[in-house]
């Protein structure tokens, strides 16, 4: 495992468990909404999908996205496993309402310096409405880049629920490293 895809929707947990599973196996963890989002008012970086297609390239990394189309390809075919976290849409709602709350409250900056308002909430491309929304899409749309044969050595470990992928990401420790908290 060097080149990892972890995969899901919006609250799937996928930066979580890529950022451990990249200590635990000293993998470069990039995170793809940071890649993504350059500046202010949620510029997206005109590098965006050069700057993914150039970490696909590299021999070891890790990140928390299926990828954007412009660079989709490359990642699916560079990678050599794909952790798709196929979590419940109850789950995932949970997550991301909880993490927008937070977000918003505490006025946490975000990629670019970006923060979550309140007047967002209502927008369609909202987290939580978007999560909601493309719930079945995104899962349809994994499954069948999972299922795709050019993509054949591609190992798929899908993860259904957050006692999975805990106890996925626990058999990941080296021998001889102690568990993460």
């Amino acid at each position: 495992m060097q080149r990892v895809l972890v995969v899901g929707i919006s609250g799937a947990g996928k930066s979580t468990l890529a950022r451990e599973l990249g200590l635990l196996r000293d993998l470069p963890y990039h995170e793809v909404d940071a890649l993504h989002f350059s500046g202010p008012g949620w510029a997206v970086s005109p590098s965006y999908a050069a700057d993914l297609a150039g970490i696909a390239e590299g021999e070891r990394w890790i990140l928390d996205s299926h990828g954007p189309e412009a660079a989709r390809e490359r990642l699916w075919r560079r990678a050599d496993t794909v952790v798709w976290l196929d979590q419940p849409r109850r789950t995932v709602m949970r997550r991301v309402l909880l993490r927008s709350l937070r977000r918003s409250l505490l006025r946490e900056r975000l990629f670019g310096g970006n923060r979550e308002r309140w007047r967002e909430w209502l927008r369609a491309d909202h987290p939580a409405w978007w999560a909601w929304s493309q719930y079945g899409a995104r899962r349809a749309e994994i499954g069948r880049l999972a299922a795709d044969a050019r993509y054949a050595p591609l190992r798929v470990v899908r993860l259904r629920s957050a006692k999975a992928a805990g106890a996925w990401l626990r058999s990941q420790r080296p021998v001889g490293r102690p568990l993460l908290p």
